[in-house]
């Protein structure tokens, strides 16, 4: 008989080093910390779920509203992820099916708060070498070639990431926007949308990242690309950790640099 899933949450981290872990067939990174100076805890959250030998599920999540509420709506969204998952194995419901039951349990259970409070979430579903995704808000998902293509992005819920994908903002401009902090959806909200990739061939060596934006507000996507492209993954978060923190603390005055809660996960598989 089979194991159920397992699942390593992490909340409120402060964490000075990346975590490696072993997943399916590959390797996994994961990193989390709130932004510099900041007094109060980090508002982020992220997950892996195994659920099987060849499925597995990871996710980040930006709680919004101010801490605790924005705390306790990452939190809780990640929490409804994975009882959504465990409740689906048992009932031998498709993967794909048991993710979107998490969002709108998670949106229910945020709302049922009472607090104001919300969430961004981003989603990635493994299914061998099958990749879906899913995300609400701001947070995203990129798949990277081992020789740098960019394979699959997700587009932020907010009029500024529609903008650049338009070809109405430049990328570099969206950067300094003063409205990039605005999202059009989120879990906790009567807007929430969930957007779903189709399947995508995920191959030995290629990179996948999930982050909320205290990465992609920092870093430019060719410099994110660059980074995780090639090298050991405990290099490439070393390095991820390095660039952002460095633009949060404004060395370079020319460079993006918003502080913020920073999270991400990163997945290669290889074989």
């Amino acid at each position: 008989m089979s194991r159920g899933p397992e699942s390593k949450i992490c909340l409120e981290a402060e964490m000075q080093a990346a975590e490696v872990h072993d997943l399916l067939f590959g390797e996994l990174v994961l990193f989390s910390t709130r932004a510099p100076d900041k007094t109060a805890p980090n508002e982020d959250a992220a997950t892996f779920i195994t659920v099987d030998e060849g499925q597995a599920v990871l996710a980040v999540a930006d709680g919004m509203g101010g801490s605790p509420a924005g705390r306790r709506a990452s939190k809780l969204a990640l929490e409804e992820l994975l009882a959504a998952i465990v409740a689906g194995r048992k009932e031998n419901k498709k993967l794909r099916n048991a993710i979107l039951n998490g969002f709108e349990n998670a949106n229910r259970a945020v709302q049922g708060l009472g607090v104001g409070a919300a969430t961004t979430i981003a989603v990635a579903e493994i299914d061998g070498n099958k990749l879906r995704t899913y995300h609400a808000g701001d947070s995203k998902v990129l798949l990277v070639g081992q020789r740098g293509k960019l394979k699959w992005q997700t587009i932020g819920h907010s009029q500024i990431d529609y903008a650049v994908e338009s070809g109405m903002l430049a990328a570099a401009e969206a950067m300094h926007h003063e409205d990039r902090h605005l999202v059009l959806s989120a879990v906790g909200s009567t807007e929430m949308r969930v957007e779903i990739s189709s399947v995508i061939k995920l191959a030995s060596r290629d990179t996948l990242i999930l982050a909320t934006d205290g990465l992609f507000d920092n870093l430019h996507l060719n410099e994110i690309v660059d980074a995780v492209r090639k090298g050991k993954l405990n290099d490439v978060a070393a390095d991820l950790v390095s660039q952002t923190l460095a633009r949060m603390q404004g060395v370079d005055e020319a460079a993006p640099s918003k502080p913020d809660d920073l999270t991400f996960i990163v997945y290669r598989p290889t074989a």
